[in-house]
């Protein structure tokens, strides 16, 4: 298969992608109701350079993260999926590693929850996608890469957070994160970045080390959140762990019972979004 096949697969799936179904404005004049590449290239994370070198056939060989977050921009069903993997001449995820695809009941669940702060990870806690609730709450994800996309990773190695734990809280959350990230090496023993991921935590962290060493094994439960926000102030959420078993994805979803002052704060956040928090992570 030919990167001109590539780029003509990548071209007419993004002419078939409305904005608005991608959660951006649709403002301005358009040649075509669908993506723009500097769109398409916001919602993978990639650059608008290589999108653009994807579709004129001067680059070929996209890795399979870029492929993913191709799938997931473009909303590609299982099907095209497995295609794009083919086209860019790469075997598709098997069942030994961790699912990333979100299949379109997720993503219309997504679509719906707009007045929500939702995240979607996969299995081993790395962030897939989240909707523009979630960036103005937690700070916007868009600028990390790599591991940086994982939750364990970045509670271990010190990255900034505005969740607000008490000691006792946080301990409890690093053994659930430790024993949930254990059980999920196990039913993944094939998945070599995820065990990467492992020995290179337990080298740069003696908490994830002696965690890992100890064998808990569980879940990581749901629970309340105290999150500082830089505008709005100290606010305490629901924060339910929603898990779609057949494709081993989790749903993250940020809630306030109506009335209180949470939930005034997070009508605030929803109409602040992400303007004045370039470069928050």
């Amino acid at each position: 298969m030919t990167a001109t096949e590539l780029g003509q697969a990548l071209r007419r799936w993004r002419d078939r992608v409305s904005p608005d179904s991608a959660g951006l404005p649709a403002g301005g004049h358009r040649r075509a109701a669908g993506l723009r590449r500097e769109e398409l290239a916001l919602l993978a994370g990639i650059s608008v350079d290589y999108v653009t070198r994807l579709e004129q056939g001067r680059a070929s060989n996209p890795s399979g993260q870029v492929v993913e977050a191709l799938s997931r921009a473009l909303r590609l069903s299982g099907d095209e999926r497995r295609y794009l993997y083919g086209l860019a001449e790469l075997v598709s995820p098997g069942p030994d590693v961790v699912p990333g695809y979100l299949t379109p009941s997720v993503q219309r669940l997504l679509d719906r929850l707009v007045d929500t702060p939702v995240g979607v990870s996969d299995a081993a806690m790395t962030l897939l996608v989240v909707n523009p609730m979630y960036a103005a709450l937690m700070g916007d994800p868009s600028g990390l890469r790599g591991f940086e996309l994982n939750g364990v990773w970045r509670n271990f190695t010190g990255r900034p957070t505005r969740v607000r734990h008490t000691p006792e809280e946080h301990r409890a959350f690093e053994v659930g994160m430790v024993a949930e990230l254990r059980s999920t090496a196990a039913r993944y023993p094939a998945d070599r970045q995820l065990h990467r991921m492992i020995a290179e935590l337990r080298t740069r962290s003696e908490r994830f080390a002696e965690l890992w060493d100890e064998g808990v094994v569980g879940r990581l439960e749901a629970s309340r959140k105290s999150i500082e926000h830089p505008q709005v102030g100290l606010l305490t959420l629901d924060c339910d762990l929603l898990r779609v078993e057949g494709n081993d994805l989790h749903i993250l979803v940020y809630s306030a019972e109506p009335g209180t002052e949470a939930a005034e704060k997070l009508a605030l956040i929803s109409v602040l979004g992400t303007q004045s928090l370039a470069g928050e992570r």
